[in-house]
């Protein structure tokens, strides 16, 4: 049986679940065993997740799990995969994996790798391909432990949508008071965009936009798009953009069909966060900037001239479209 970690965020299922459960659901192909997920935290409908591959959902709809708690989540993942007997345990690569998965390897005595891209190759043993060395490699990593855990990289595995069912299975656990060792006071989500980690079309500035007071542009240019806002991390650190918006080896690392750099030099540590992306498009004055290098179209020349333009010529093109 192969077990998948589908997360919640504020009760519902984000793309980064469905896609986890998708992927969960292809190996389960290859293996010729069944999926079941499992969801912690209070949720309306979990059964949702059969349309994505899921047989069987195992809920433990427990208030205290609405927020990440990663010694719980651990316990209870890990539990939940013991007593089904999981061969394989997937989550999706992202901050609460990043924590938890660990832990949940730890306890099954599991090997574990984070990054896959790839589905496993079962024809000698179980491989899974990983990138390394900041994008510019990949590694082929056999996994040689009775269960065995993928972390996948997000946006990197389509997944359909059909009208199957699932089996809901709701149940507890007898956790520790000390599984609960943080105290939540609150909590700050960004509401209302896509996250970095789940776009598909991303727009970045650095500091060649000269200051937070020019980054009107740039929200024209993705609100025009549909995209997701992202920056580099000296705009970050220089607190023009918050935090969450840094990509980078320091800060997230995406993987859209289209990002946009527009004033960013390309140091090796942004590309280390971007170089996965599908299409890269750069925009800057600077012929000798790294970043043109790594572009798959480059745009030479003012910011300030060439996004407005731009920007001016997606809106007629979604007119034209919507005629």
């Amino acid at each position: 049986m192969v077990l998948v970690y589908a997360e919640l965020s504020n009760g519902s299922f984000k793309k980064a679940a469905l896609e986890a459960v998708g992927y969960a659901s292809k190996v389960a192909s290859l293996l010729g065993t069944k999926v079941n997920a499992v969801v912690l935290g209070e949720a309306s409908d979990v059964s949702i997740l059969g349309n994505y591959g899921a047989n069987k959902v195992i809920h433990i709809s427990d208030a205290r799990l609405n927020n990440v708690e990663t010694k719980a989540y651990a316990k209870a993942i890990a539990h939940i995969a013991s007593s089904e007997n999981a061969q394989v345990v997937v989550f999706s690569n992202n901050i609460t994996a990043k924590a938890v998965a660990p832990r949940v390897a730890a306890r099954l005595k599991a090997g574990l790798v984070a990054g896959a891209i790839s589905l496993p190759d079962i024809s000698n043993g179980f491989v899974v391909k990983k990138s390394v060395f900041a994008g510019k490699a990949y590694a082929f990593m056999s996994i040689q432990s009775p269960i065995k855990i993928i972390s996948i990289t997000p946006n990197s595995f389509p997944f359909e949508k059909s009208d199957a069912a699932a089996e809901v299975a709701n149940i507890s656990i007898d956790f520790a008071a000390n599984d609960f060792a943080v105290k939540v006071e609150n909590v700050n989500k960004v509401t209302g965009i896509v996250p970095l980690s789940e776009a598909e079309l991303v727009v970045s500035g650095g500091r060649g936009l000269k200051g937070p007071e020019n980054w009107g542009i740039l929200e024209d240019l993705a609100t025009s798009v549909g995209a997701t806002l992202a920056c580099s991390r000296p705009v970050a650190d220089s607190h023009w953009r918050p935090h969450h918006e840094h990509v980078g080896q320091t800060g997230g690392t995406i993987r859209p069909n289209l990002y946009i750099a527009v004033g960013i030099s390309g140091a090796i540590q942004h590309l280390a966060g971007v170089n996965s992306s599908k299409t890269i498009v750069v925009i800057n004055k600077d012929a000798e900037a790294p970043f043109f290098k790594a572009a798959d179209y480059g745009v030479l020349g003012d910011a300030f001239e060439i996004v407005p333009k731009l920007t001016e010529a997606f809106k007629k093109f979604k007119a034209a479209q919507n005629a």
